[in-house]
């Protein structure tokens, strides 16, 4: 994993990059971000990073090249080490703990970096057990880093979802923080930092992973996953600056569906009160099955945020796709301060309509006369 590899976070990667050439290498960091966030791929790029074998002084990145860097893309070199949350399963009746999943984890990790916890639990055949870092991982753990280094410089340990741990572990945890282990370094990936002990917090240095502006995802998704503008466009929007949803909507759509396009249509259907043409919009609404119609009705509520924001400041929805500014701009007369509470309110609660299988065209009928008197409200 190269720093290259990451869309934007620019000015994390800079303050990792110099904690390496400056020798001041922490030897706790914790890389917080939302699930979905770019906090793990963060981490394994400065794994490379900091163990690369021919890095240069001035170096941006890993080289990609050295036996170290190929052995960490692959996830097998043995200074690097993971603990993450487990449970038992079929293959693993008992004494369930990360490295009797390291296979699983590889091939995880490898696959999409961007996952969740749920989407873990399922890769290892969880069913409905809920993963924890366990009191036996605390074990292995201590046994892990009583061990020099292998080859590399620094060991690593990546505990990925620390919040998860188990108090036992927690607390061997924090002591290997209090009395580090020469030439290791501990990489916490967390995506709800809140609930760790503050003990913890209090000995890491803090990584901050924020969510991607819709631009820099929208480039990424078009120019490094090749899809088309639109289209990554559309997915930015939805995933509001989430990498791993962007990618999983991009992996479960069924169809391509232009959902400003039909998001505008919508709303001068709304305005002009136009019942008859409601009623033809919930046959198409209708066609574009349950799944779509959750995403769609997601899409229309982070595109009336935009909408509103453009009509509070301009300056505040930058970068505003040509072909989107003169609907987003007339419409901005009409979402106020006034009205936005309501109308996201009519949308959420379609959503929740539709996702608890209430009949779609009823559902899109009746929303939207609620939005046609809510805009004349404005």
């Amino acid at each position: 994993m190269r720093f290259s590899d990451i869309p934007g976070q620019q000015a994390v990667k800079q303050v990792l990059r110099q904690s390496v050439r400056r020798n001041h290498v922490a030897h706790a960091q914790l890389f917080r971000g939302a699930e979905g966030s770019a906090a793990l791929t963060l981490a394994l790029a400065y794994a490379a990073f900091l163990n690369c074998e021919n890095r240069a002084e001035a170096a941006d990145d890993s080289c990609g090249q050295c036996s170290s860097c190929q052995k960490i893309d692959k996830l097998v070199h043995p200074d690097l080490n993971f603990i993450v949350p487990v449970t038992t399963t079929k293959a693993v009746a008992k004494d369930a703990v990360s490295s009797k999943f390291a296979a699983e984890w590889r091939a995880f990790v490898l696959e999409n970096p961007y996952q969740g916890l749920n989407d873990w639990m399922q890769a290892i055949g969880a069913d409905n057990k809920q993963g924890s870092i366990s009191k036996e991982e605390s074990l292995q753990l201590l046994r892990l880093v009583s061990l020099k280094a292998f080859e590399a410089q620094f060991k690593i340990v990546v505990i990925w979802l620390p919040e998860l741990m188990h108090s036992a572990a927690a607390n061997a945890v924090l002591k290997l923080l209090e009395e580090p282990p020469p030439a290791t370094v501990f990489l916490l990936v967390s995506y709800a930092p809140e609930q760790l002990l503050p003990t913890i917090i209090s000995r890491v240095q803090p990584v901050v992973v924020r969510a991607l502006a819709e631009e820099e995802l929208t480039h990424w998704l078009r120019d490094e996953q090749k899809v088309p503008e639109a289209k990554a466009r559309q997915l930015a929007l939805l995933a509001e600056g989430n990498i791993g949803r962007a990618l999983a909507a991009q992996s479960t759509a069924t169809d391509d569906h232009d959902y400003f396009a039909l998001f505008a249509a919508w709303m001068r259907t709304c305005y002009g009160n136009k019942v008859s043409e409601m009623l033809e919009k919930s046959d198409e609404f209708q066609k574009l099955g349950r799944e779509n119609q959750k995403e769609f009705l997601h899409y229309a509520l982070t595109a009336l945020r935009k909408v509103l924001l453009f009509g509070l400041d301009p300056q505040l929805v930058p970068h505003l796709p040509a072909a989107e500014q003169p609907f987003v701009q007339g419409f901005s007369r009409f979402v106020t301060p006034r009205n936005a509470g309501p109308l996201t309110q009519q949308l959420n609660d379609a959503h929740y309509h539709v996702e608890r299988n209430a009949n779609p065209r009823m559902v899109f009928v009746d929303t939207s006369l609620r939005l046609a008197e809510l805009l004349r409200q404005a």
